[in-house]
């Protein structure tokens, strides 16, 4: 079995690299980009934060290549040595069953702790927090089917905006940040993780599910730490980066221009079917 990549002469190192929300097979998901990105770094360890493959809105009739893309390179990643960490979320529940998992250097777990110079950083997608799961999880389906809708009616949208020279526009941020509800609903979310982190002493508490990237300090009378999202690679393209000691956010579009131009086509010589075959005769 051999795979062909083209090499790039400069690539970031990042001690860990966190994503969540890419829904893959999605119309939403950009995949392209996030190909992009990923070839842009080198990080020692990748931690995907759950709702990574979309299996609530999957459909056989629409998983494009670039989307194969992904998981194909994520995939050569764990067998070069890279570990994974694939934590569930709510859109790749199903997943949950085989929860506590290892296989070559890939886990699937629903929670994961990261210890890095001395600090604890608490990770998990944070759909937990969210009653309409819980309890109505047809509404929270109906709504990530509502959601896809409306991302396919922003890009026609867009692609109108383009064309005469207009700057882009995102419907879902504009009704998230004109609702009130919707506001209120992010800052219970961040306050609640926060809160929970402080009372079990982590430093950090990372999380993904809300697409609503952040780094910030909460504090309440017993403490404080660190609540971290991750954001989405629909909307905001963004990803959570740790070098050193120093966490940051990292979006895409600030660096678009350049990475889509050094975006390297990769050939794969061999079907995932066979890649997990060896990653799995590896273990």
């Amino acid at each position: 079995m051999s795979n062909k990549f083209k090499q790039k002469s400069m690539k970031r190192n990042l001690d860990v690299v966190i994503i969540s929300d890419i829904h893959l097979g999605t119309f939403g998901c950009k995949a392209q980009e996030l190909l992009a990105y990923l070839q842009s770094i080198n990080p020692k360890k990748v931690i995907l934060n759950g709702d990574i493959i979309d299996i609530w809105n999957f459909k056989k009739s629409y998983f494009p290549e670039s989307h194969l893309q992904i998981i194909r390179y994520l995939f050569s990643l764990s067998e070069k040595g890279v570990p994974i960490v694939y934590i569930t979320g709510n859109h790749d529940e199903l997943l949950r069953k085989f929860t506590s998992m290892n296989f070559g250097n890939i886990l699937l777990t629903d929670k994961y702790m990261l210890k890095h110079q001395n600090k604890v950083s608490w990770i998990f997608h944070g759909d937990v927090f969210d009653a309409s799961i819980q309890h109505s999880k047809w509404i929270a389906k109906l709504g990530g089917w509502g959601y896809d809708k409306l991302i396919q009616l922003n890009y026609v949208i867009n692609k109108c905006l383009e064309f005469f020279g207009r700057e882009r526009y995102s419907l879902s941020q504009k009704i998230k940040n004109s609702v009130k509800k919707a506001v209120k609903h992010i800052n219970d979310f961040e306050q609640t993780a926060a809160e929970l982190a402080i009372e079990n002493q982590y430093d950090h508490v990372i999380c993904g599910h809300i697409h609503q990237p952040q780094l910030r300090e909460v504090t309440t009378e017993k403490g404080s730490c660190i609540y971290m999202n991750s954001g989405d690679w629909i909307e905001n393209l963004s990803a959570l980066e740790l070098v050193d000691d120093n966490w940051s956010i990292f979006y895409f579009d600030e660096h678009e221009k350049e990475l889509m131009q050094n975006l390297e086509e990769i050939e794969f010589n061999y079907s995932i079917d066979e890649l997990i075959g060896s990653i799995l005769n590896n273990k």
